[in-house]
């Protein structure tokens, strides 16, 4: 038996044309926003590193000041049964002597890339492994950097210090902090060197616009209010504490 064998010509149409071309089209968009993303991301943690190294070298460079400090000072020693005509009757003589010291609301530390950055204190919560400086000024640039003084007083003073700090759902800056839970201890030092241990008594999450966490009312006492975002960044985690 013969067997005939018939070619068969496939025809492509303009409209095959077509959805073969927008395949293409959309197949190399969607390659050049996978490289787009991807790039981002890398950079986005690149530049997180880079900050937090930049907040780890602001904290190494601050300076610490204690309320007094030792100076020299020149006097004149009287010799009360040395000859008139001695020109030893009057010794002048250096003792040390203790003075207050002024301690600065802000301190300026100068970063290695030149940046000046103003700082207030240092906040430490060993149970999450934070430690970085406060900076003295809030911003979205410096938030970039280090937890910020967000309202009210200085560190370790009458009233309700709040602090903001990122959440980069990571380990870095106050991604931990909506972990806290009552009874969990954050220290404060201020740049007198003095830490005070506060105590969170409560947690809760508001609206951006929801401000009365920052209210000042504290009946006298030192308290501290921590404040970042929820992991969609639409509302706020608030941690409250009070000094033990």
């Amino acid at each position: 038996m013969n067997q005939i064998l018939i070619d068969e010509k496939l025809y492509v149409t303009p409209e095959l044309k077509r959805k073969k071309k927008i395949f293409r089209i959309e197949f190399f968009l969607s390659v050049f926003l996978l490289c787009v993303l991807s790039s981002y991301a890398i950079y986005a943690e690149y530049d997180r590193n880079k900050s937090e190294q930049v907040s780890q070298e602001i904290l190494e460079g601050i300076e610490f000041k204690s309320g007094t400090e030792i100076v020299e000072e020149e006097v004149t020693v009287i010799v009360l049964n040395a000859i008139p005509e001695d020109d030893d009757v009057a010794q002048v003589q250096t003792i040390l002597k203790e003075v207050p010291v002024d301690i600065p609301d802000e301190q300026k530390t100068v970063a290695s890339d030149g940046t000046e950055y103003y700082t207030i204190g240092v906040i430490n919560i060993p149970s999450i492994d934070v430690n970085y400086p406060i900076l003295s000024t809030y911003s979205d640039a410096l938030l970039k950097i280090a937890p910020c003084k967000f309202h009210g007083p200085n560190p370790n003073e009458v009233g309700n210090l709040c602090i903001a700090g990122h959440n980069y759902k990571n380990s870095k800056f106050f991604s931990k902090v909506p972990s806290l839970d009552k009874g969990d201890i954050i220290e404060i030092t201020d740049l007198g060197d003095n830490t005070l241990k506060y105590e969170v008594y409560d947690k809760f999450i508001v609206n951006p616009d929801e401000l009365e966490c920052t209210s000042q009312k504290t009946e006298g006492k030192r308290e501290i209010t921590l404040i970042t975002c929820t992991n969609d960044n639409k509302q706020r985690y608030i941690i409250k504490a009070r000094e033990i």
